[in-house]
Order: structure tokens, then C-alpha cells, then sequence
């Protein structure tokens, strides 16, 4: 029992005697992780429906039983309420789960494909096999949800894989960090802490699939780095996420779903809507009712939203520091301030906050808000709309409040988005069914049920060809006769 009490600490001696360092202690403990999920890959791709689900099931316990924990860590990180830990981080994963047991034996089939004519003597499908080794890099915003939602991905579709949390949210990573080294070895699920060095350092590996979330910026440097070891990637990304108020939208409706998907998490969801473009008839209405709204959800006085138990706080001083920077900005360029405004760096709190008259050239409308803060636009018409919209980088999410569907469809088919929701906001995301992920500058590729699955699968062709083969007909040397076959094939096949 004293040796095994010792050994860690003749070992971190050790490291000292020969000069190591964190850094290095770091690269060697990666090589020697990676190294054993390679040998180990294999082994895992065989695993059955069975052996996966039993997996998937293993965690879904381990939440259960420590969801108290969860709200403890994520009110550490960044005061979020327990209802909103409940909605946005363990239903969504729990959710995810529940919805790959019961569908995993079925994504796991081989597909059938149909033949033509010219394959009738063949059968074809397609085999869902692993990629191998993933890395997974997830950020601060969602850090429960946003990284444990690709690890059931991964799990599902037979996968090792490294995990890299933020360091933004310490308390939640090492709950996570619990998790897995309770639930799984090191040579299928490992977790490695730390800032961008870290991530360096990963990158730098031949991954077979690498699933990243983060903001655009950072989204290209994990692009160009998979594509040395041209690993494939999913990149979810994020960007300036439109909401359109026309004349004919249900505005308590409107207001309702609109001031709850911007200041859930304290504005710093990636699908938050970023701006509102209201028709002018309903400009007035709208910016009222968004003002009465946020003082019932959040507190009638400055005093009692910021005392509020139901309203998150930015994740760092930087942050927040940025975010009161582009509110003054717009106010010092034109704009006026309906509600909000009041920050407390020391609290790292900004107030909801409504902005009306926004010049286009503030950094506001340029750069993702990323926080609790919502430029309101009056717009003409739906074309006006759609021309501001179309003007911008492609969103991950575009959000529409109408009950006219010529508008609906106009809005539609001039825009594109990742994900689009009408008369709501943010609940495609936890819609089990449905692609989630970004397009262009909002990402590449898609998450979430047999989405999710597909991202961390190869898609397999397998042809099987019988003993009869009417293809040999055309093989060389290429007589008359054989030329003749041929015409007819490339003729009426």
C-alpha cells in the first residue's frame, strides 16, 4: 500500500531529476495515449450494437447520479442557473442518448443500394465502419452539452477518441474528466486539459476525424492542420445569426421566444439570435414589448436583473471587456440604448441589452455578438431583409416570425443558413432528427442522432459481383463484335 502511495511521487521526482517539464510531460503522455488507442482502434470497431449501447448507458447512469454535481459546476464556471444547466446541458446530452440507444442497432445495418441495369448482376451496400482515432475540441459556451453531445457521436459509431475541453470552464472539465476516467480506459476515451498549446499539440496528430466547435478564427487554423494529415473534419462554427419580425407576426409570440433564445446563457450560445430585423409598421410594438419582456424574465430594475438567480454571467473579463466595447461603440456611432447597458467587470456582468438605430458600419453589426445584446434593425420590406441578410457571411441559424407563407418561402429561398427555425428560436437544436451544423463560414458538416453518427462513420461502398458477369463481354481485345456490345451498352444503358 506505500509503494502504490509513493509511486506517483517518485515518478513527478523523476520528471524533475531529468529536466522535464509540463510541456513535456504533456507530449509524452499524448504519444503514449495516441499510440495506445491506434494499437487499440481495432478492437473497439468490432464492438457490437450491444457493447456500444451498454456504453452509452454507463453514462447516461453516471449523469443521472451526478447531476447536482453538473449544476455545481456550471454555476462555478459562470453562474448559470440550474434550469438552464437542466435544459441546455443535461437534457440535450441525456436526450442524445436515450435517442442513440434506441436507434443504434438500426443506424449500424448495412444499407442496400438498388442496381441498374448494367450492375443486375451484382449486389451493393454500404457499411457503416469507424473512423478510428477522433479528437474532439469543444468550447466554453456549452462545455457539459457541446462536448459530451460528439462523445455519444463517437461512442455510437465505434470510435477511440481524445477529448479537449475548454480551459475557460475548469469546473465542468473536471467533471468531465471524473466521468471518463471512471467509465472508460485511456486507450478508448482519454480527456487532456489545457490552453491552445494543448490544442497545438493535438493537431499536430494524425487523427482520423476531427470534431471541432469554435468560433470561424480558429475553425481555419483546425482546418488547415487536419489537412496536413488530411484528416477529414466537422466544423462547427457559428457567425451573425439574422431574426426576421415581419408585418404579420404574432408579436407576443415573437417577443417571447426571441428574448429567451437571446439571453439564455447570457447571449453566448452560437445560435443566439444576433440581430432583429422588424418591419417598420411593427419597429415600435416590438421594441416595447422586447423591453417589458426582459424586466419580466430577468427583474423590473437594473438592481434586480443584475441580483438575478435566472441570468448567467460573461465567461472572462476579456469577454466582457469586448462585449461593453462594441456597446459603446454603437452608442458613440449613433445608436440608442432602449434597456441595458449597466456592466460590472468585477462581476463579469453585462446587463441585457437593446440597441436601436444601429449604424451598419458599427464593429456590432460586423463582428458575432456572442453575448446578451441585440441590435434592432427597421426594415421597408422582406427584400430589404433579405438583402441585409444576404450581405452578411452565411449564419449558422436564421430565425423567421411570420404567419404569411409567401414570405416565409421568399425568406427561404433568398437566404442561407445552417439551421433555420420559423415562429421559434434555438429548439432545432435538440430536435433529434434533424442535421445541426453550419454552412461555409458557420462550419461544414452535420451533428446530432444518425447525423452525428454518419460524422464520426466512413461510408463503406461494397460491391458484390455473382458468377454470371456480362462485363467480361467487354473485356479486351476489342474486336468488331466486342465494339459492337459496347455501342449498344453506352446506347441504351
Amino acid at each position: 500500500m506505500l509503494y502504490q502511495v509513493m509511486l506517483p511521487i517518485l515518478d513527478i521526482v523523476q520528471d524533475i531529476l531529468q529536466n522535464k517539464g509540463p510541456e513535456t510531460q504533456i507530449q509524452e503522455r499524448l504519444d503514449s495515449v495516441f499510440q495506445a488507442q491506434q494499437e487499440n482502434r481495432y478492437t473497439i470497431s468490432k464492438t457490437t450494437a450491444s457493447e456500444r449501447i451498454a456504453k452509452l448507458k454507463k453514462i447516461l447512469h453516471w449523469v443521472d447520479a451526478h447531476r447536482t454535481d453538473i449544476h455545481k459546476a456550471l454555476r462555478e464556471d459562470f453562474n448559470k442557473p440550474e434550469a438552464e444547466t437542466d435544459l441546455s446541458e443535461i437534457l440535450v446530452v441525456t436526450g442524445e442518448i436515450k435517442h442513440a440507444i434506441k436507434h443504434l442497432r438500426h443506424w449500424m445495418k448495412p444499407r442496400r443500394v438498388p442496381g441498374s441495369l448494367t450492375f443486375l448482376t451484382t449486389s451493393s451496400y454500404i457499411q457503416f465502419e469507424p473512423r478510428g482515432v477522433v479528437l474532439i475540441i469543444a468550447p466554453w459556451n456549452f462545455p457539459f452539452n457541446l462536448t459530451m453531445g460528439p462523445v455519444v457521436s463517437a461512442i455510437a459509431a465505434g470510435n477511440c477518441m481524445i477529448v479537449k475541453p475548454s480551459e475557460l470552464t475548469p469546473a465542468t472539465s473536471a467533471l468531465m474528466g471524473r466521468l471518463f476516467r471512471e467509465l472508460f480506459p485511456e486507450n478508448e476515451i482519454a480527456m487532456f486539459e489545457g490552453d491552445k498549446d494543448v490544442a497545438t499539440m493535438l493537431l499536430e496528430k494524425p487523427f482520423d476525424h476531427i470534431f471541432f466547435t469554435g468560433s470561424p478564427a480558429v475553425g481555419r487554423i483546425v482546418q488547415q492542420a487536419a489537412a496536413k494529415h488530411l484528416s477529414t473534419v466537422t466544423l462547427e462554427l457559428g457567425g451573425k445569426s439574422p431574426v426576421i419580425v415581419d408585418k404579420s407576426a404574432s408579436m407576443d409570440d415573437a417577443v417571447a421566444k426571441i428574448s429567451w433564445g437571446k439571453f439564455m446563457n447570457n447571449g453566448q450560445a452560437c445560435i443566439a439570435p444576433d440581430y432583429a430585423l422588424v418591419h417598420k409598421d411593427r419597429y415600435a410594438e416590438f421594441v416595447e414589448k422586447m423591453s417589458k419582456t426582459v424586466k419580466k424574465y430577468y427583474g423590473q430594475s437594473p438592481e434586480e436583473r443584475k441580483s438575478s438567480d435566472h441570468y448567467a454571467r460573461i465567461i472572462t473579463e476579456r469577454h466582457h471587456g469586448r462585449l461593453k466595447g462594441l456597446v459603446d461603440k454603437a452608442i458613440e456611432q449613433g445608436a440608442k440604448l432602449v434597456l441595458g447597458g449597466t456592466a460590472d467587470a468585477s462581476e463579469k456582468y453585462l446587463a441585457p441589452t437593446l440597441l436601436t438605430d444601429v449604424p451598419n458600419h458599427s464593429p456590432i453589426m460586423k463582428e458575432e455578438i456572442f453575448g446578451p445584446v441585440l441590435p434592432i434593425l427597421a426594415v421597408d420590406s422582406m427584400d430589404q431583409a433579405i438583402g441585409i441578410v444576404q450581405k452578411m457571411e452565411k449564419p449558422l441559424a436564421l430565425y423567421m416570425f411570420s404567419n404569411t407563407e409567401r414570405n416565409i418561402q421568399k425568406v427561404l429561398n433568398g437566404t442561407t443558413a445552417g439551421g433555420t427555425c420559423i415562429n421559434d428560436t434555438m429548439i432545432h437544436f435538440l430536435h433529434p432528427n434533424l442535421p445541426f451544423g453550419g454552412v461555409n463560414f458557420s462550419g461544414s458538416g452535420n451533428s446530432h442522432g444518425f447525423y452525428g453518427f454518419r460524422a464520426f462513420s466512413h461510408e463503406r461502398s461494397v460491391l458484390r459481383h455473382h458468377r454470371l458477369a456480362p462485363m467480361k463481354m467487354m473485356y479486351p481485345p476489342y474486336t468488331p463484335f466486342v465494339r459492337k456490345i459496347i455501342n449498344l451498352v453506352v446506347r441504351y444503358l
